[in-house]
């Protein structure tokens, strides 16, 4: 982990912040990052929605308003990072077990922002194995099906998600088509969400590298 770029990443993120906004943030180093520039535009945030008890607890800190997602209107820019995310603004996330609630914000917002080192900008799905909240009576019946499309299925034990329920992590998938497989895990009895954000993807994502530049990436229906 580069402190030095984190901090160049939270900087540029900054940038895409308008007046009057009411942010959706998400979790990780990453974001944690960010969460310490907005600092500087304290003025310009109404509130934030946090997807997660430690995002939480940061913004706790510096002070700004913190809103329930059900009695917001709006969510103006969603900010979080991503395990894995592809030039098509497609990502894997979830691997601190928040999907859930990421993926419920990053639908409730105008813009999703996605921020990143280098590393995790991949031609190709294959390092980090997908996230899915399920409900645990559905366990087995989750397995059987995941082994019939050729995953291998991992309870992350010792972990409960804040709904209550378990996250079970899949191995072995190939990810040629990313919004197919999101819906067909999504199908299975049982499956709250899974960490595969294909069919609401980044609008945009701010890629910040070795040599200390940002590369930013926007989605083709941003001009």
């Amino acid at each position: 982990m580069n402190k030095e770029i984190l901090k160049k990443i939270g900087i540029e993120a900054i940038k895409y912040i308008p007046k009057g906004s009411i942010l959706g943030i998400g979790t990780g180093k990453t974001v944690s990052y960010f969460i310490q520039q907005i600092q500087c535009i304290r003025h310009k945030i109404v509130g934030i929605v946090s997807t997660s008890m430690h995002s939480l607890l940061q913004i706790k800190k510096i002070k700004i308003p913190i809103f329930d997602c059900n009695f917001v209107e709006k969510i103006d820019v969603y900010i979080d990072s991503a395990d894995e995310v592809n030039k098509n603004l497609e990502m894997i996330k979830g691997g601190g077990g928040a999907l859930t609630a990421e993926k419920i914000v990053s639908y409730c917002s105008k813009k999703f922002i996605c921020i990143v080192e280098e590393k995790k900008l991949v031609k190709k799905f294959k390092k980090f194995p997908i996230p899915v909240e399920i409900i645990p009576i559905s366990y087995p019946l989750f397995c059987k099906e995941i082994k019939k499309i050729g995953g291998i299925p991992i309870h992350r034990k010792n972990f409960f998600t804040e709904n209550g329920n378990i996250i079970v992590d899949i191995y072995n998938l190939k990810i040629s088509n990313p919004e197919s497989l999101e819906k067909k895990i999504n199908c299975i009895p049982g499956v709250v969400t899974n960490g595969i954000f294909s069919i609401k993807k980044a609008d945009l994502l701010i890629v910040g590298k070795k040599n200390q530049t940002i590369k930013i990436i926007k989605s083709k229906k941003i001009t």
